[in-house]
């Protein structure tokens, strides 16, 4: 059984090659397999965690591309279901110099949004020592039952529980809606990451020691907040501070966020859920995930750019020296 569980979605990227063409003007697309939950579970791998998948694809293609996908990364996909009734989820992302966001989804619905809570088997999750999932899967119903049953499954059978809220707009019908569902899954988690472009949002501020408060005040044991290439954030409550990110040449940031959780939670999920690391230690997990988030900018796709253990430990020698 493995280690780590993600949940939530798996969808195909199509990102436009060139920066700062508006999807409106029909840029040139590269397809990957994309999903911050997928791409956690596949950078996890890379770093030697046994990883498992929970989520939904279609019956087409694009859903044969993505199980192969996480197939071949060696990640287990035997709960990986299949909808009859929902084409794959498709994302066309257009690529910005600042390194924001443009995303359309195509998802009305999209098999994703289908996954159920009876298919989430709760032996499956509770055989692990941690479950990660994302906001995305709460915009919708039945994917926002299922994605609080394994997170509630894997609280009770004392998992750690990892979080990232990220805020995808086009999502949700009402931003105060999502707000709150976000917030509703806060109590669920230990670690919670969060992009600083979506951090106002989530927080209603902008400073983060402020917003780490709130968050920490809903239950979680640890916040992490990325900024982009300055590196990031973290407050557990007792100690805080920000961690440098390293100078690389940028070739594409989007899968720079979900390189570093997993590069994180495979630092942490041996060590921390109940008990609060020194600042040293989590400096030091913190630059291994500034690490991963780094290497990932210098290629091409999300999944395609996650980093090997044997590839951040390379990239680290010099550093430490």
């Amino acid at each position: 059984m493995p280690e780590a569980i993600t949940l939530g979605e798996l969808l195909v990227d199509f990102v436009s090659m060139e920066k700062d063409i508006s999807l409106a003007d029909l840029p040139d697309f590269s397809g990957a397999a994309g999903g911050a939950p997928a791409n956690v579970a596949v950078g996890l791998a890379r770093l030697g965690v046994s990883a498992g998948f929970i989520g939904k694809i279609g019956k087409d293609p694009f859903g044969e591309f993505l199980r192969r996908t996480l197939d071949d990364a060696g990640v287990d996909t035997q709960f990986l279901r299949i909808s009859e009734g929902a084409r794959t989820t498709l994302a066309f992302v257009a690529t910005r110099s600042d390194e924001q966001k443009d995303i359309c989804f195509y998802r009305n619905p999209g098999a994703d949004m289908l996954l159920t809570a009876d298919e989430v088997i709760p032996t499956y999750v509770t055989s692990a020592r941690l479950l990660h999932f994302g906001s995305v899967s709460l915009s919708r119903s039945p994917a926002r039952e299922a994605t609080v049953h394994a997170a509630l499954l894997a609280r009770s059978a004392g998992l750690t529980v990892s979080y990232d809220p990220n805020w995808r707009p086009t999502l949700w019908d009402d931003p105060r809606e999502a707000r709150g569902r976000i917030w509703e899954a806060m109590a669920l988690a230990h670690i919670v990451h969060c992009a600083e472009e979506e951090w106002e949002f989530i927080t209603g501020t902008p400073d983060l020691e402020v917003g780490a408060r709130k968050v920490l005040d809903a239950g979680p044991r640890l916040v992490v907040v990325t900024l982009g290439a300055r590196g990031c954030y973290f407050d557990n409550g007792e100690v805080r501070g920000e961690v440098s990110g390293f100078r690389v040449e940028v070739l594409d940031p989007l899968g720079a966020g979900d390189a570093f959780v997993a590069g994180m939670l495979s630092q942490l999920m041996y060590g921390a859920r109940d008990r609060r690391l020194a600042e040293e230690q989590l400096r030091e997990v913190m630059a291994y995930g500034n690490a991963a988030g780094a290497l990932a900018c210098t290629r091409r796709g999300v999944i395609p750019s996650l980093p090997t253990a044997a590839e951040l430990d390379e990239f680290l020698q010099p550093q430490k020296g």
